[in-house]
């Protein structure tokens, strides 16, 4: 297996917090994938209540889960934000290739790791994931009874969206069909050349006609708020073919039996609320939370906006201790 070639500087798009301690670590899922972290501690030893961060989908470490990652450790948490299989530090190939159940097993490799660490509570975990990596904690949760709370931010259901399009435009046999003729080609040419070839990430210009969400994306992932060599988003984006998986198969079928506590966060502005609100509507029992922030769009909830001050962090923290 190949060694990870991990960076050792500081190369995230949020300042370090000289409170907490960090270092690098990488450990191993289920399919023999090695995959590469930033792990985030408070000076204070002790034995700390633990949470694993991913997200968002097609992003690395050093954005914005390394922040939320970072921001709990400074309240008194063992945090790892790790990049998934296939992408950023991480191993795997494909490179930039992605499955709904290798994801799910990236957050339950990561809770085997936390879990094992003698200065972790394992009984007071939990989980953060950011965008399509919200949808993504959701489905953990439905499988991993040791997750004790599990927030979802500025959610995405990655395989709603692409099985049905935005906003549902394309949920018709005929779309999916078309979509699939597609993709198969590809893997058909793909294997001829014998590479991959990639979708390409945000556009370095935003065309003309795209949603108003195209923009908010370029806002973030391509300009110096956002944008890192590792991250897809930011550069030459996933393969073409690494959305099969999403196409056939659907995430939630059990989220009605998650036991444990989640909260869905978004903002009120985001054009993905439909997913947070749809997804909140399948759970059960009274240690769910619909959180809306007011005024926000998708993006602001990746590092807090302009004024830094979209996300809740407050009544995170407070929801992860009450449920643990």
């Amino acid at each position: 297996m190949t060694k990870l070639n991990l960076t050792q500087e500081w190369d995230k798009v949020f300042p370090k917090n000289e409170n907490v301690n960090h270092k690098k670590v990488t450990f191993k899922n289920h399919f023999g994938i090695e995959l590469a972290a930033d792990m985030y501690w408070p000076k204070e030893e002790g034995k700390y209540p633990a949470i694993a961060v991913s997200g968002p989908f097609g992003a690395v470490k050093e954005q914005s889960s390394g922040l939320y990652a970072q921001e709990m450790a400074s309240r008194g948490f063992l945090t790892i934000a790790f990049d998934p299989s296939f992408t950023g530090e991480s191993g795997g190939e494909a490179r930039y290739m992605n499955s709904p159940d290798i994801n799910v097993e990236d957050f339950q490799a990561a809770v085997d790791f936390l879990s094992n660490l003698d200065c972790v509570d394992n009984e007071k975990i939990s989980i953060i994931g950011i965008c399509g990596w919200g949808g993504m904690a959701i489905q953990t949760a439905c499988i991993d009874t040791r997750i004790k709370a599990t927030i979802a931010v500025t959610m995405y259901d990655m395989s709603r969206v692409t099985g049905n399009g935005y906003y549902d435009s394309a949920d018709n046999e005929e779309a999916r069909y078309q979509a699939r003729v597609e993709l198969n080609k590809q893997r058909t040419l793909d294997f001829k050349n014998g590479t991959f070839a990639l979708a390409g990430g945000v556009p370095d210009i935003v065309p003309q006609g795209m949603p108003d969400f195209f923009n908010m994306y370029h806002d973030y992932y391509k300009v110096p708020r956002g944008y890192h060599p590792r991250s897809l988003n930011s550069n030459n984006g996933w393969c073409v073919t690494a959305s099969s998986s999403l196409l056939n198969t659907r995430l939630f079928t059990y989220a009605s039996e998650i036991r444990s506590a989640v909260m869905i966060l978004h903002g009120e502005k985001a054009h993905s609320l439909y997913f947070g609100q749809d997804a909140f509507k399948l759970l059960k029992g009274d240690n769910k939370e619909l959180l809306i922030v007011p005024n926000a769009d998708h993006c602001d909830l990746y590092d807090g906006g302009i004024n830094h001050d979209k996300i809740p962090f407050d009544k995170i923290e407070d929801f992860i201790r009450k449920n643990i």
